[in-house]
């Protein structure tokens, strides 16, 4: 035996947490699906029943919450579909550095409020809101 210790440090993640399996079937419209490794919130989802041997498909239209770009998706509905663990957190603004692009609201001593969503190790002010004198 040594008395040399070894340290290991893992650059490498599952993401196990950053999704979860969901039932393609159970998945409903403004629910979050993955598709093509992206986060999106489905716009439109239909069920197609196929021949007599035949699983029916579910047909998911979803829009990626970061970029806005527009996915679809065919997936069998017994089949399990990768579902981010999104969430939305609210932040009172105090002060904005220099490159800040909430500038024009922020210097007319408004009191505002920035709703920042995240998901699978991405985030992004999605939202700003004026709130009045308590």
């Amino acid at each position: 035996m040594s008395d040399e210790e070894h340290h290991f440090e893992s650059k490498a993640d599952a993401g196990a947490s950053k999704t979860y399996p969901q039932q393609a079937g159970t998945i409903r419209k403004n629910g979050y699906i993955v598709i093509k490794g992206r986060p999106c919130k489905v716009v439109e989802v239909s069920t197609s029943k196929t021949g007599k041997h035949g699983h029916a498909k579910c047909h998911f239209v979803a829009i990626d919450i970061f970029n806005a770009k527009k996915l679809e998706d065919i997936v069998p509905s017994s089949h399990n579909c990768d579902v981010p663990h999104v969430n939305r957190t609210d932040y009172q603004l105090i002060d904005i550095s220099e490159d800040g692009f909430i500038k024009d609201g922020f210097a007319e001593g408004k009191d505002l409020v920035v709703s920042v969503m995240s998901a699978m190790g991405e985030e992004q002010i999605c939202a700003l809101k004026e709130i009045g004198p308590k």
